[in-house]
């Protein structure tokens, strides 16, 4: 028996014996004591008067409600909810019987069901608690069952309306924030996260999430501080130092982000892509040897990785090893082939090599990708699924939430 129809049935049986002051009808009489019989833990004989109430009034609104309950509180659920819809149709302006099937269904872990009811109950008395809790919980429910199929414009919809339910729940904030930031709604998920830093100031998830909404807004100097801002209160999460790594990096502050790649590699040293960050920088300072290292180390995890593959190719141009470097950018490109690097650097060794014609073909596919990421005017920030930053997946194909 859930604590909300329970709830429900308290309530009801607290209006009718209030109702007892004042004059009564039989079926009055009859309600009252079904309450006072319930309220006595005496289910019996509250079922056998309320029986007795519909042989002589079958559409008795409130009799139907109350016996629904009964019957909810006995898991009868299928009878209990015929006894609802019976009630919602003699009387479709009573809020109680509404609130107690959306109840109903909540109890049946049916929470799409439950959210039409639980509204219209609201609709009709706004001052049901019962039923608002009720449906925020089903909204919540429904809008991660949604994300978790993929379906983020229906996750989306869920959360709106939670948000209009319960503006300053900083729970729901933080989830339509996670939705509107995969959405790259981004102005949208900025304000949620910041909704719900308002309630919770050192909530770490809210923090890192505002961070990567600030990444993915280009916005460098707002994201590094919060990444900041994580890694003080969760100092033992090798995430959070690669997040602000990469921030850093952004902010062309290669030393400290090489700082910060290097504390996540100390936190966690089974992973590939503080490797491969580390990696990155040490090639745009030439330090080739040791980019060559962090590339292999990352290869040896994960022999697929595309942006190793093609930094790896990079380090071959750069020593003139053209035939090496195709080789390595011609993997990296079946591994990834929407990975604009690989295409561009692949076309730099063929004209490196004579090959004009197929070195035309790969920057012009460079080229391409380059406009449609551009057309998408967001940075991607790979940080990997789960918060774990060991994957066997490409780099690129994360983009998610830092360890809990």
């Amino acid at each position: 028996m859930s604590c909300a129809i329970l709830g429900a049935i308290v309530l009801l049986v607290a209006a009718t014996l209030a109702s007892a002051q004042t004059a009564a009808t039989n079926t009055d009489q009859m309600l009252r004591d079904a309450a006072q019989a319930f309220a006595s833990g005496n289910l019996n004989r509250a079922e056998s008067q309320l029986q007795e109430i519909l042989k002589v009034s079958p559409h008795n609104y409130r009799a139907l409600d109350f016996l629904g309950m009964l019957r909810a509180q006995r898991q009868r659920n299928t009878e209990a909810e015929q006894l609802f819809q019976e009630a919602n149709r003699v009387q479709p302006d009573f809020a109680g019987s509404h609130v107690h099937l959306g109840l109903l269904y909540m109890q049946m872990n049916e929470p799409a069901k439950a959210i039409a009811p639980l509204q219209e109950g609201l609709r009709i008395d706004p001052n049901r608690s019962d039923a608002a809790k009720a449906l925020l919980q089903a909204l919540r429910q429904e809008a991660q069952t949604a994300l978790a199929a993929g379906q983020t414009e229906k996750s989306l919809a869920m959360l709106i309306s939670a948000r209009k339910l319960a503006p300053d729940d900083p729970d729901v904030a933080y989830e339509y924030g996670m939705v509107t930031l995969r959405m790259s709604l981004l102005p949208d998920a900025i304000a949620a996260f910041k909704d719900t830093l308002k309630s919770r100031s050192d909530d770490p998830l809210a923090i890192y999430g505002l961070g990567r909404a600030y990444m993915d807004s280009s916005d460098f100097e707002n994201a590094q501080q919060q990444f900041a801002r994580y890694t003080e209160l969760k100092p033992e999460d090798a995430s959070g130092y690669y997040a602000l790594g990469m921030s850093l990096a952004a902010l062309q502050r290669g030393q400290d982000a090489a700082r910060e790649f290097q504390k996540s590699i100390s936190l966690q040293p089974a992973q590939t892509e503080s490797y491969f960050r580390l990696g990155v920088l040490q090639l745009e300072a030439r330090d080739l040897d040791s980019a060559e290292a962090n590339f292999h180390h990352v290869l040896d995890r994960n022999p697929k990785h595309a942006g190793a593959l093609a930094a790896l190719g990079r380090v071959e141009l750069e020593r003139k090893h053209y035939q090496q470097a195709a080789d390595l950018l011609q993997k990296a490109v079946v591994s990834n082939d929407s990975l604009r690097e690989a295409h561009y650097y692949f076309g730099l060794a063929y004209a490196r090599m004579g090959r004009k014609e197929e070195s035309d073909q790969q920057l012009q596919i460079a080229a391409r990708i380059e406009h449609e990421e551009a057309e998408k005017q967001r940075t991607v920030f790979k940080i990997l699924n789960n918060g774990s930053l060991d994957s066997t997946a490409a780099p690129d194909a994360a983009n998610t939430n830092p360890s809990q």
